[in-house]
């Protein structure tokens, strides 16, 4: 069954990402100063969706506190939601419902586990 508007989308993405290229010389006109409101809201918005975090179950408040707490702690958002997928992998796998992860994430998992050891890594190898 063919979903109507679906190339729409796509066409309106690439358009406003070729648009992205002809603007990306102003942002550096803007100061750093200006955009601090902006993250502050932007930060708002995202907080206004912890209400949905089940923090009765520790397979759903663990690694969602791990990824609010470690995101500025790090200055890092791939640290915080790399250290919230590997955590909820392991208390899953921990508490014995290991089939009830699906297999991709198990995947980003892993790849979170070697970008976290990347350093180690490259010292074993040789680099």
């Amino acid at each position: 069954m063919r979903v109507p508007g679906r190339g729409l989308a796509s066409v309106v993405t690439g358009l406003a990402f070729l648009a992205t290229l002809l603007l990306a010389p102003f942002v550096n006109m803007v100061p750093s100063e200006a955009a601090a409101p902006a993250l502050v809201f932007v930060g708002f918005l995202m907080m206004s969706q912890v209400v949905h975090v089940n923090w009765e179950d520790p397979e759903e408040g663990i690694p969602a506190f791990l990824t609010i707490a470690l995101m500025p702690f790090t200055y890092s958002i791939t640290n915080g939601i790399g250290a919230g997928f590997i955590t909820y992998v392991l208390i899953k796998v921990v508490r014995g419902k290991a089939k009830e992860v699906h297999p991709l994430l198990y995947g980003v998992a892993g790849a979170f586990v070697v970008y976290f050891l990347q350093g180690v890594i490259t010292k074993m190898i040789g680099g």
